[in-house]
């Protein structure tokens, strides 16, 4: 607010993490402003049509009435209003008629979640055209960046140390330094593993574990075979959240829990399986259906157990009292996860923690462990790097798996024909925590973790964390005596433990280097050859075993 003042500029942006408060500043500038005859209206921009009665409401207890319901070809709206509240796509339908309205008054518009404006699509157009002569525009985001490279209308882009252009916040408040002000609740992210299996249009079985590195269809394939309602994976899953929001609700007796599902058969089904579990109808939420702002608003006022929905809850909605949730979902993307861990994290009072449950993949973990990280909107990447060998593969990765191709059609023609779930680890403050051997899901093991408090500091989340661990390896039975050498095992069994040795190593790697778990795969193929770990032989494994391990030698030494 101060600066804001201080400066006055027409153009401002606040990137703040999910739960900071980005509606509440919002506001107080805008009354600031109508108190001072700076404006004489205002437009809110909002991405969802839930987003926009939320605006309104929240307006109105700051005594500034907007009207939810207009749309561009409305034309004059009641004069009991300051402003009206309009998404994206209804300022892309009639960029016209917004740009009247803001010429014909001083306007003050609010951009929320601008990061949905690309000047490269309609939305982004749209916005431009309409507001360009407003006298003020303020835009929000909690996730300044985007999946492409489109710049964002009315943001400032400057490059940074490598010469690329970069979105330039006028304020930035991240998930760190709210963490650290007890603004936000520390995340604890629950991944879960498992032996899927699934068959393809071609008729073959395919076997693979969960988080195994994979190609890209094997490892869309792979989720898909988990998220399946039919199999165990889900099933066991959403009973163990529902554990844990058992125990968060001992502290926290009205804490809810949120499961993001793909699609809506999906979502129904999800809820059929915790009827069954919980005893209890969950709240389901479907972005079609007329009712849906309204269950969400009832569901964020009493204290019913859970609420399933498909992508309508991912951004922006506010119910504060989410504390569990689970990500049930194929899409992986950054900014999707962020915007879904957002829904967990607002805190209410010190102490609150939150629980991510996952699929244990690569991609997602690696979501869960840069949560902190500040990321900005970068408009385009250049191979700088002389020594970054993979830098380039992964240029042609990216635009590979950006477009439609033959993969989507491999990800459509499979039948999901089992899968069973089992505990990984848990993430939480960038560090891996979990018990030596496989765990059994409804295990002791397990509880170990899902029976974490929920009302503790983070310091002390993660020095429980650290104890439960030790302590259990501590008090642990001796194995059972090993075969002395491989071939005493079958090849199966053999290839099993040694895969699962390998990616426990390139886990803990990652979590020392920063290194993305894809490229040290390819960095011990490159130095000891042999194909992708999924279908190296046993020798092939040990070496690269052997070598990861060097590689830690050398890296203390």
């Amino acid at each position: 607010m101060e600066d804001y003042f201080a400066r006055s500029p027409r153009d401002f942006l606040a990137v703040a993490t999910p739960g900071a408060g980005k509606t509440t500043f919002a506001l107080s500038v805008a009354a600031e402003l109508i108190g001072r005859r700076i404006i004489d209206r205002i437009i809110v921009v909002a991405p969802t049509e839930h987003l926009k009665s939320q605006w309104a409401e929240a307006a109105a207890r700051a005594g500034i009435p907007l009207d939810p319901t207009y749309s561009a070809g409305k034309g004059k709206t009641s004069s009991d209003y300051v402003g009206v509240a309009v998404t994206y796509a209804g300022v892309a339908v009639n960029p016209l008629a917004m740009r009247i309205r803001a010429e014909r008054f001083k306007t003050l518009v609010i951009l929320d979640e601008v990061h949905h404006a690309g000047d490269a699509l309609s939305w982004g157009e749209g916005v431009r055209e309409a507001f360009e002569p407003a006298a003020r525009r303020l835009a929000l985001t909690g996730t300044p960046f985007r999946s492409d490279v489109n710049p964002i209308p009315f943001v400032t882009y400057a490059p940074g140390p490598d010469g690329i252009p970069r979105s330039v916040a006028d304020f930035t408040y991240g998930y760190a330094h709210a963490l650290a002000d007890h603004v936000v609740r520390p995340v604890l992210f629950l991944a879960y593993s498992g032996q899927m299996t699934w068959r393809t249009s071609a008729g073959d079985e395919v076997a693979a574990s969960l988080g195994e590195p994979l190609t890209k269809d094997l490892n869309a394939q792979a989720l898909r075979t988990a998220l399946d309602p039919k199999g165990a994976w889900i099933p066991s899953v959403l009973a163990a959240a529902d554990k844990r929001l058992s125990e968060v609700r001992r502290h926290v007796p009205d804490a809810g829990g949120l499961v993001i599902a793909t699609d809506q058969v999906s979502a129904r089904a999800y809820a059929a399986v915790l009827k069954q579990i919980s005893g209890e109808s969950p709240t389901v939420v479907l972005s079609d259906e007329k009712a849906a702002s309204k269950r969400i608003a009832t569901f964020a006022e009493d204290e019913s157990r859970w609420m399933v929905a498909v992508r309508m809850v991912s951004e922006g909605v506010d119910v504060p009292r989410l504390a569990v949730g689970v990500y049930a979902t194929t899409t992986a993307t950054p900014l999707f996860f962020a915007q879904a861990v957002g829904r967990f994290v607002r805190a209410r009072k010190r102490g609150e923690t939150a629980s991510v449950f996952v699929p244990s993949v690569p991609s997602l973990l690696g979501f869960a462990s840069e949560l902190e990280a500040q990321r900005d909107h970068v408009l385009g990447r250049k191979v700088t790097d002389e020594d970054d060998i993979f830098a380039a593969e992964r240029d042609l990765l990216e635009k590979a798996e950006q477009g439609e191709s033959a993969s989507d059609e491999l990800e459509r023609s499979f039948e999901a024909l089992g899968s069973e779930a089992r505990f990984d680890h848990v993430l939480f403050d960038g560090a891996s925590f979990g018990h030596a051997g496989e765990v059994q899901v409804g295990s002791e093991e397990e509880m170990d973790f899902l029976g974490i408090p929920g009302l503790l500091e983070a310091d002390q989340v993660r020095e429980l964390l650290h104890h439960r661990q030790s302590e259990r390896a501590r008090t642990r039975k001796p194995a059972s005596p090993q075969p002395d050498t491989v071939e005493q095992v079958s090849t199966h069994e053999q290839l099993a433990v040694l895969r699962r040795e390998l990616n426990g190593l390139v886990a803990a790697w990652h979590h020392r280097t920063g290194q993305a778990h894809g490229i040290t795969h390819a960095a011990l193929r490159k130095e000891c050859g042999g194909p992708a770990a999924a279908i190296a032989n046993a020798e092939q494994l040990l070496a690269r075993i052997d070598r990861i391990r060097e590689w830690a030698t050398r890296k203390s030494s």
